[in-house]
């Protein structure tokens, strides 16, 4: 009845979260652990369900020839090599105060959903600084169990990169990132095999169900309103469990 729930849970979010075009990681991790799962466990499962939804549409850009290459490898090289020493490091850090950093999250990534415009405003568009902040982001990633996607395209949007390349890029580079930090956690995570596969294949199905539906002329901008403010409710209710 639990592998059940958990495969419910993550179809469910899943398939929401792709209607509005948004990785459901960020929701899944805390729901997984309210519902009994240890919350490094859960970070490893939301960086698994982000590298096995991502890998599909990378497949997908290399088929039809829309990815850069030479564009990406310096992000997706620093994002990879600075994500698992944020999953390392928060074997480190007190649970708590991961928790109260992922609430953060929850609340910035709700907050770039309801109020963000996506606008250049600067032109600073050199590769170091992709490799710098890939470093960053990479960190944050592997510390919170997180794709990174919703820290990378706001801030390159920012410095004057190309959205619709940017696009494509992140879902190229992000599996790098979450696998690595992944074979991370496996390094100190008791890694229960079953819930894994099911919470893979429930975010797998999910996504499936989210795209094939998306071509209903659904409101997406609708949508993201409700993904955002149930982001909010679960920052919430996050932090008062945490006082």
């Amino acid at each position: 009845m639990f592998y059940f729930e958990i495969f419910i849970v993550s179809t469910v979010l899943s398939a929401f979260f792709a209607l509005g075009g948004v990785g459901s990681a960020v929701a899944l991790i805390p729901v997984l652990h309210w519902m009994g799962i240890d919350f490094n466990f859960a970070k490893a499962i939301g960086l698994f369900v982000n590298t096995t939804t991502t890998v599909t549409a990378t497949i997908m850009n290399i088929k039809r020839k829309v990815l850069d290459i030479k564009f990406a490898l310096p992000l997706a090289i620093s994002l990879a090599a600075f994500a698992p020493v944020g999953a390392m490091y928060s074997k480190h850090v007190p649970v708590h105060e991961v928790k109260w950093l992922f609430a953060l999250f929850l609340f910035f990534s709700a907050s770039m959903i309801l109020f963000g415009k996506k606008e250049q405003k600067f032109h600073f568009t050199k590769p170091w600084i992709m490799v710098l902040i890939g470093a960053v982001v990479g960190f944050i990633s592997g510390l919170l169990g997180i794709g990174g996607g919703a820290l990378l395209m706001p801030v390159l949007i920012l410095l004057g990169f190309d959205a619709k390349k940017l696009a494509v890029t992140l879902s190229f580079v992000i599996p790098f990132s979450t696998f690595a930090a992944f074979l991370t956690y496996m390094s100190f995570v008791k890694i229960d095999w079953i819930v894994l596969g099911v919470a893979t294949l429930g975010a797998i199905a999910g996504g499936y169900i989210g795209n094939y539906f998306m071509h209903f002329k659904l409101e997406q901008h609708h949508i993201k309103k409700i993904i955002g403010i149930l982001l909010y409710i679960i920052a919430i209710k996050m932090v008062i469990g945490l006082i």
